[in-house]
Formats: structure tokens, C-alpha cells, sequence
């Protein structure tokens, strides 16, 4: 059975693909061809994956990366679309759902929003419910570094609090907009955001989200 990960995964190859190895993406500094090479070391390379996360370990982690980036960039692809080896956590189907479907979502979206002939993604309402209660569980996590109150709205009236502190700062949109906007590319997404004109700008200017 498909999942939503396995969906997520193989629309980013594909992004990736079409775009070739120097197209840019919205990680900062990065063309395609890094990123596809931080996802096969997320997913292959466990010894080096922590520096993703934990800083003292990020100079192995920066080593690894390079190397990978030598690899032709079908290579690379190849890895992504057919998944993490075996013995991987990241082969078992819970462990992917859980750790990918946002991941390659977020990453998709860096491929295809940095592109300038960009067009919108259209998102069925399964997914974007999917997108949603992920968001609703991480929010505070993902706002934690707002200097402003965070909260953000789908277009139906549901919330979700990302940070409590004060002025407070509305972020409106669709589920996979404000995911985009609590994973740091708030300039990337398609929301309406309300509050005080000094509030907003600090909103947009947030380190916002946690590594991917």
C-alpha cells in the first residue's frame, strides 16, 4: 500500500530530476544537487546524519555531504527514489511515515518554489489533513524562536498556537502554506499574515522550524 511518504518521496525525485543538478532551491546556498545529497546522508549515512541536528558533530557531517555531492546527481536520485537500505529505521514503514512525510513535502516545495515558472501544487483534502495534525503536534516546537505570539489558521477557523508570547501575529492559509511557514520559509508561502506592522515583519524575519 502507498503512503504518504512513499508519494512524497517520489514527487521530489521527480522535482529533482526535472530541475537538473544547479537549479537553486530555498535552502540557503544550496542547488539541487546539495540537497539531494543531504537527503541519501539523512537516509544512508546514520554516522554523519546527526550533525543535522547536534552542532559538535556538523564538521563530519559538512565532510560527508561533500563527498556525496561527487556522486553524479542520477545517482543520487536513484538512491532518493528507491528508499533507505534495509537495515535502515527509515525501511520500516511506520518509521518513514512518520519521519518523511513532512520532510520530503517541505523539501519538495524547496525544489519547486525556487524554480521562476513556478505554479502551486494543488493538495487533496486527505493530505492536507495529514499536514495539519502534524502542524497542530509540532507547533510549538516549530515557533518556539518567534520573538512574537504565533498562531496559525486554516482557512475553516481551526488554530493551532505556535507561540504564546505577545503582540500576537495570525498566520491564515491552506495546511501544506503554513507548514511551509513554520519550517522557516515564511517568504516562500502563500498565507495571509495579521497583526501589528512590527510584529509581522518580526514574524517573517523568525528563525522558525527545526532541521530537516
Amino acid at each position: 500500500m502507498s503512503t504518504h511518504a512513499k508519494r512524497e518521496r517520489l514527487l521530489l525525485a521527480e522535482l529533482l530530476e526535472s530541475a537538473g543538478p544547479a537549479a537553486p532551491t530555498l535552502c540557503q546556498g544550496w542547488t539541487t544537487h546539495d540537497l539531494a545529497a543531504h537527503i541519501v546522508l539523512r537516509e544512508r549515512r546514520a554516522d554523519a546524519a546527526a550533525g543535522i541536528v547536534f552542532k559538535p558533530l556538523a564538521a563530519r557531517r559538512d565532510r560527508v555531504q561533500a563527498e556525496l555531492t561527487e556522486k553524479p546527481y542520477e545517482e543520487l536520485i536513484q538512491l532518493i527514489r528507491t528508499g533507505p537500505p534495509r537495515n535502515s529505521p527509515f525501511a520500516l514503514k511506520q518509521v518513514d511515515e512518520a519521519a518523511n512525510t513532512v520532510e520530503f513535502f517541505v523539501h519538495a516545495e524547496d525544489v519547486r518554489r525556487a524554480q521562476p515558472d513556478w505554479t502551486a501544487r494543488e493538495i487533496d483534502p486527505v493530505f492536507a489533513d495529514v499536514l495539519w495534525s502534524r502542524l497542530e503536534k509540532a507547533a510549538r516546537l516549530l515557533g518556539r524562536k518567534s520573538p512574537v505570539g504565533l498562531v496559525v489558521r486554516r482557512p475553516d477557523g481551526r488554530t493551532a498556537v505556535a507561540n504564546r508570547g505577545t503582540p500576537v501575529v495570525t498566520v491564515t492559509g491552506e495546511p501544506g502554506e503554513l507548514t511551509l511557514f513554520l519550517f522557516g520559509r515564511q517568504d516562500a508561502a502563500r498565507v495571509e499574515v495579521d497583526g501589528d506592522k512590527e510584529a509581522v515583519a518580526k514574524a517573517h524575519a523568525a528563525p522558525l522550524g527545526i532541521p530537516l
